[in-house]
């Protein structure tokens, strides 16, 4: 029973809450259900990628660890070897040497609620950490809301100081999903973070296009004091007073994972959909990396208009990719590769289907993405929760199993 309560808390963490396609895959009804499916008739999809040429390169998973609680984030400190790895329900653990200790990093379990699409969902390593021991989590509390704090490791550097703990930021949810909950550093030292609409279905609280709401947005925020944050002076808040001095941008229904390309600074955000399409987000550094942009929802959801035959899209960008509920049903955000293992791999862009279980990656070339791919070695065999990059630049895949894997060449 155990292993069952587990796995159903699992897929209800990343269901689409969509009603058309691959469906909602919990068996738990949702309590504020989609609206039936009538959708105008798509715009032309972009087509499944075909699998690499046997000349290239062959991708495969090598087993890292087995037998996690819903893994959802790998991540590590700039220049560390151990891998940090956050479970759902309120623990990071650590992988060192090759060995999951026994001994959690942190555990917050008492603090979180780990229904739906909560649980602790995000963790970030100060830049500066190997000097100042301090990292931030983000999770949803017992009243269901978002909370971001702060931590310093112990004198023990494989375990965290749990009274070091302070609350950075607290965001209010209405509702039980949508949470987003990835954090991290982007390359100019602040932290960004990813927050859902608020939940339910169709954004019926109106925020994701309202940039004075923090939710259906990312945050861009200065925490580099000892408490609390402010909001850098480079914001878009800067230049136009009716947006939030925290927000970075907007129109997003729920951020399942972003990242930053470790050579570029360009922004990939992978959204989840309502009930037809999932859409991937690119933000170029040389563009603002995000600054200012509204990604659509629920004006649009992915390349389409969201509910209605035609839509007033002026300022809204346009994803990289989309692909409907024909081919999956919710996408996990990845990360691109700059590790030194597989060097044909280089720039290429990773991302997941939580419901389909495949893998498939393209190039951000020219505003486009190009050289799509798809990589039957690296479907878990289930549901892909998340990506994960070693200080290394190396990645790896989470699954719904409770694997962890890294991404090998055969």
């Amino acid at each position: 029973m155990p292993r069952i309560r587990t796995l159903l808390t699992t897929i209800a963490l990343l269901a689409a809450c969509s009603s058309g396609g691959g469906g909602d895959p919990t068996p738990d009804p949702d309590p504020n259900p989609d609206p039936p499916s009538n959708p105008p008739p798509d715009p032309p999809s972009n087509p499944p990628p075909s699998p690499p040429p046997s000349a290239e390169v062959t991708l495969a998973l090598r087993s890292v660890v087995s037998g996690l609680s819903s893994p959802l984030l790998l991540t590590t400190p700039s220049g560390d070897a151990r891998l940090f790895i956050v479970e759902k329900g309120g623990l990071i653990r650590i992988v060192k040497d090759g060995s999951l200790l026994s001994t959690p990093f942190l555990d917050v379990s008492a603090l979180v609620s780990n229904g739906n699409e909560q649980g602790l969902l995000g963790l970030a390593f100060d830049p500066q950490y190997a000097g100042n021991g301090r990292f931030f989590i983000d999770y949803t509390d017992t009243d269901g809301n978002t909370v971001v704090a702060s931590y310093r490791v112990s004198s023990n550097p494989d375990i965290a100081d749990p009274a070091s703990a302070e609350v950075r930021l607290r965001v209010d949810q209405p509702y039980a999903n949508h949470n987003g909950g990835h954090l991290l550093f982007g390359p100019d030292g602040f932290l960004y973070i990813g927050l859902g609409d608020g939940g339910a279905a169709g954004d019926p609280q109106e925020h994701g296009q309202d940039p004075r709401d923090l939710l259906g947005s990312m945050l861009r925020i200065d925490v580099s004091g000892a408490s609390g944050y402010t909001s850098p002076g480079s914001n878009p808040h800067a230049e136009n007073a009716a947006w939030a001095p925290e927000v970075w941008n907007i129109g997003l229904r729920n951020p399942w994972r972003f990242s930053f390309d470790r050579a570029t600074g360009d922004l990939y955000i992978a959204d989840v959909g309502q009930g037809d399409r999932e859409e991937i987000n690119v933000a170029p550094a040389s563009s603002g990396a995000g600054r200012g942009q509204n990604f659509g929802w629920p004006i649009t959801e992915g390349s389409a208009c969201y509910g209605a035959s035609s839509c007033d899209r002026t300022g809204l960008v346009e994803p990289v990719l989309d692909y409907t509920h024909a081919d999956g049903c919710s996408v996990t955000g990845g990360i691109v590769y700059r590790g030194t293992a597989i060097p044909a791999l280089a720039g290429t862009y990773f991302y997941g289907d939580y419901c389909s279980n495949w893998v498939r990656s393209f190039r951000f070339v020219g505003g486009q993405a190009t050289d799509r791919r798809a990589w039957p070695g690296l479907s878990p065999g289930s549901g892909v929760l998340s990506f994960g990059e070693d200080a290394a630049g190396e990645l790896y895949i989470l699954s719904a199993n409770g694997g962890v894997y890294r991404i090998v060449a055969q």
